[in-house]
């Protein structure tokens, strides 16, 4: 596996995000990187991102998450971020992001009572891990995701741009981020999601991803995908769906998995008004104190019991 490391200074001077990066390997001989905020002893919320972003995406959250006494952790997925890219995209595959991001939080970060927080492929991940390993997770919030077995058709507009990235012969990172979002971004931000690829050999892991989302019943991800619906339909742990108002992607999911996760059940499910795909850009503090607001409230109510 040929293995490709973005330079520190293409990182410099990143707008409203001030945090350190930290690091660990993950296996296949990657180094995943991550970034904190919030007391080391608070309880863990997991943020993860997903395609083509990275943990910047979380800039507005985490100080929501910090101010409430939680400790935040938004790693970048393998081939994103600060984290080592692998250059081909045969390297990337659904069971491999899973257990590379299974092994910085449970091995390397030995997280316990984790509330999990996924927004696209962070879902397609982080739903994934919830099921597989139940013991180490208290909670989890799904933002604009889902969980696609193949059994059911994907939406025309998700058609329409996996086939604008597999034929664009140069990848506009930042177009596709502005593309999800209902604000303008501004020329630093837009830069800051184009600084984890200096050319075009460090992308193949956004070009991989939508290529990897199981969009028929024999799709290799499928059985696992089927088996973690499975678990998480039954599965008691509260289960908070906070999607936006604007998203054509995965808008869909939103009542699907509201009345399908027995988690969720008696749950004030938010709705994230004025944004779209990427939610985190276009209403950012909002989501974090609807992520506060249920971790703490949780916290709450057990303690009373």
């Amino acid at each position: 596996m040929r293995i490709l490391r973005t330079p520190d200074d293409r990182f410099a001077d990143l707008p409203d995000f001030p945090y350190e990066p930290r690091h660990a390997e993950v296996g296949d001989g990657l180094r995943m990187a991550y970034v904190e905020a919030g007391p080391a002893d608070g309880e863990p919320v997991v943020l993860l991102h997903g395609e083509p972003s990275w943990s910047f995406l979380y800039r507005h959250v985490m100080p929501e998450l910090a101010a409430a006494g939680l400790r935040a952790v938004a790693p970048d997925l393998v081939g994103f971020g600060r984290s080592d890219k692998p250059a081909d995209p045969a390297d990337h595959t659904y069971a491999r992001h899973v257990e590379w991001t299974r092994a910085l939080l449970l091995d390397a970060l030995g997280l316990r009572g984790m509330t999990v927080v996924g927004q696209d492929w962070g879902g397609l991940i982080g739903l994934r891990i919830a099921a597989e390993h139940p013991e180490r997770v208290a909670r989890i919030v799904a933002a604009n995701t889902g969980l696609p077995t193949g059994d059911i058709p994907m939406p025309e507009v998700w058609h329409r741009f996996r086939e604008a990235v597999r034929k664009a012969p140069v990848l506009d990172i930042a177009r596709l981020v502005q593309a999800g979002c209902k604000k303008e971004l501004p020329p630093r931000v837009r830069a800051a999601y184009d600084a984890p690829f200096p050319d075009e050999s460090y992308k193949a892991g956004p070009r991989a991803m939508l290529g990897l989302v199981p969009t028929s019943p024999d799709d290799p991800a499928a059985p696992a995908n089927r088996a973690a619906w499975r678990v998480l339909t039954t599965l008691e742990r509260p289960f908070l769906v906070a999607f936006s108002d604007g998203d054509p992607i995965t808008g869909g999911m939103r009542p699907v998995l509201t009345k399908a996760m027995a988690g969720a059940a008696g749950l004030d499910h938010p709705v994230i008004e004025g944004a779209g795909h990427f939610l985190q850009e276009d209403a950012g503090a909002e989501l974090g104190r609807r992520i506060a607001a249920f971790v703490t409230s949780v916290q709450r109510v057990r303690t009373a019991q």
